[in-house]
This record gives structure tokens, sequence and C-alpha cells, in this order.
């Protein structure tokens, strides 16, 4: 079994596939603070500690699953499971870290349905809904310094969060496009010589795929699926396509539920993208929720365990490089227009505005572990106050 990259070579192991599981379940409950918290507790223990690969090349397995679409916290640790447990070893490593903050976040989201969380804590969710825009905008700043790197980068980034927000344009044809663009940008002459091979059959099969007639579950499953695919840059890029899919296209939620779920994984140790657990719940019931939650996490088991060699290869292919870029770019304008969107839906009055506001500079000033479970509930406990003693 070889999965590593270049560099000192990896401590490759046969563990018991219990203890690979042990070991990263612990992850999961611990997975307070977001995406560089969750990779620093993996880091620590599995390179550091454990010396399971050297840091280089952690450095160089950290840069693939940032470039590529999929959660890079729990991509690394079915990698570091397979490396030690071979393709078992790997699912295993995943299930673990993803299964606390599924079964917390199915059991708020049971709560928020059937017995009606939303009304009965109004108070909370006035302040917590706050605290999401910051959220989401600390990411875009963040995600921004790392992927925008030149003018024409930042004006792709520009069009896709104008093209977002003013005609809705879907995020597929702003992925595409911002790729196609950089890459034609970059390497426009040697395209130029190779047009006359341009064909509309991927075009019709798209169409044509579009068009079959799903049941509820199904289509739930290939709206996770569809995202999963497409979150490049980590959990906080999945936002945009599931409020374009569940919100915006099939309606399944409204704007203020979104935000709700996005609250709520907030408070969880866990991954941000397991909100699309509540998204699925609330869009069709137990079978949603574990047809999203697969559909948007099973490209985060497929590569890692069978594809990792060949996604290496894409990553550090030059020639594919710029269309990366390009897309990277996209995505930055989405979350642009999505962050937009949220904060027009959380940031009702003065209050909002002020504790979104102050959760921004707190997210920005302060980057312990537990800083986004402070945030969120400290908005949440402030707007519960606000609420009580100005009403």
């Amino acid at each position: 079994m070889e999965t590593s990259i270049p560099g000192k070579p990896s401590r490759e192991g046969h563990d018991p596939l219990r203890s690979i599981f042990v070991r990263f379940l612990k992850f999961g409950a611990l997975a307070w603070g977001g995406p560089a918290a969750q990779i620093a507790m993996i880091k620590r223990e599995c390179v550091e500690e454990e010396e399971w690969i050297s840091e280089e090349s952690f450095k160089k397995l950290l840069a693939v699953y940032q470039v590529l679409p999929g959660p890079e916290a729990h991509e690394l640790c079915v990698y570091f499971g397979r490396l030690r447990g071979g393709k078992l070893g790997g699912f295993l490593a995943g299930l673990g870290f993803m299964l606390p903050g599924f079964v917390l976040m199915l059991g708020l989201s049971i709560l928020y349905v059937e017995a009606n969380l939303a009304s009965h804590l109004d108070e909370l969710f006035y302040g917590l809904t706050a605290a999401v825009g910051a959220l989401v905008a600390r990411a875009l700043v963040r995600l921004g310094r790392t992927f925008i790197t030149d003018l024409p980068l930042a004006l792709l980034a520009v069009a896709g969060f104008v093209l977002t927000l003013s005609v809705s344009a879907s995020f597929v044809l702003v992925l595409l496009g911002a790729g196609l663009a950089y890459e034609l940008w970059t390497n426009g002459d040697r395209w130029i010589r190779r047009a006359h091979s341009f064909s509309l059959a991927p075009v019709a099969v798209i169409v044509l795929v579009g068009a079959v007639t799903l049941s509820l579950t199904a289509q739930i499953f290939l709206e996770g699926l569809k995202a999963g695919l497409l979150t490049f840059g980590g959990a906080y890029t999945v936002i945009p396509f599931l409020r374009e899919s569940a919100v915006s296209g099939h309606h399944w939620l409204s704007s203020s539920q979104f935000v709700d779920g996005l609250a709520l994984s907030g408070i969880l140790p866990a991954p941000l993208i397991i909100f699309s657990t509540f998204v699925g719940y609330v869009a069709g019931g137990l079978g949603g929720a574990f047809a999203m939650t697969v559909g948007i996490f099973l490209p985060a088991f497929i590569f890692p365990i069978f594809l990792h060699r060949y996604l290496v290869a894409i990553a550090e292919n030059e020639r594919l490089r710029p269309f990366l870029l390009g897309v990277a770019a996209g995505v930055i304008g989405l979350i642009g227009a999505v962050t937009v969107q949220i904060l027009q839906t959380s940031v009702v009055d003065v209050y909002t505005g002020i504790l979104a506001a102050g959760a921004f500079l707190v997210l920005g000033r302060f980057h312990s572990k537990l800083t986004v479970l402070y945030v969120v509930l400290g908005c949440g406990a402030i707007g519960a106050v606000l609420q009580l003693t100005l009403v």
C-alpha cells in the first residue's frame, strides 16, 4: 500500500482497526474551533507525536486537500487512517471523525423541527444567527488572502460575486467560467490552437442528467454529492452551494432556517460542513439527513482512499493549476455573495449589526480552538439578554 507523497517516507503500519476508529473518534469529539484548529490537532498527534509522515510531507499533503474539493480536516483523517490501516482503516478514521458531530447535529435537527426549537429559543437564535454572518465573513477574508494572488483572480472573484447577487447565476456556471477564464488568461495561445476540438457532448450529458426525475431522497443525496464535489478550499465553501440548492433552488428551507442550521453547527465539535445534516433533515426528515450527509461526505472518503495518488498529480500539475486557481477565485465570489445574503437575514437591527461586527473583530484577533464556540455562544447569550431587556 503506497500512499506517500514526496519527502520523508511515510510510516505505514497495520494498527488495529478498533484503535484507528477510537483515535479519530476522539478527534471528532474534540473538533472545536473550525478547520484551522482541527488540522492543528491532527498534525500535532499524527505528525509531531506519532511521526507518521514528515513536516514537509504534511505541508504538501495539506496543500493538495486545500486546492481540491472536500473538508481538509476530514480528508486528512481518512488519509492517515488509510496509511495505518489500509482502505478499511481510512473509512473508519473518517467515520470516527464525523460521527460525534453527525449524532449531535441530527439530535438538534430533530429538536429544531419536531419540538419547534427555533420558536422556543427565539431570544437565543437572535444573537446566534448574528454570529453566523461574522463567521462566514471571517472565512471569506481568510480564503481571499489564500487564493486571490493577482488582479485577474480578484476580478474573477468580483465577477462571481456580482453575477450571483444580481442575476442569480448558477454556481456551476460561475465556477466553470472563472476556471476557463483564468486558464485562457494564462494559456490563451495554447487554447486558441485547440479551439477546433471543442465538443458540446459534456453539456448535453449535463442537460440529460438534469432532466431525470428523482425521488426527494435521491434529489437530496445528489445535491449533497454535488456540493461535496465542488467545495474547493474547505468546509466554508459548501455554504453557497447548499444555500443555492436548498433555499433558492428547491425551496426546502427558508433563509432563516438555513442560517439557524449554520448557527447550530457553530456550537458543535465538528467540521462546519456537518450543518448539511440539518439541511437534509429539514428537507426530507431522517432519510434526508442521512442522504445529504452521505452525499456531501462521500468524496471526502473516496478521494483519499482510492484516488490520493492521482489527486496529488492533479494538484501538482502546472497545466491544470490556472484552471483550479480560477475556480477558487469563483468560489471566493460565491462566498462573498452568500455572506451578503446571510447578513441580510441575520442582521435585522442595530443590535445584531453590532454583535456581528464585534464577533468579526474577535474572530480576527483571537485564534484559540474554542474561539468560535465562545463567539457563537457569547453572541447568543448577549442577544438573549438584549431581547429580554429591550422588549
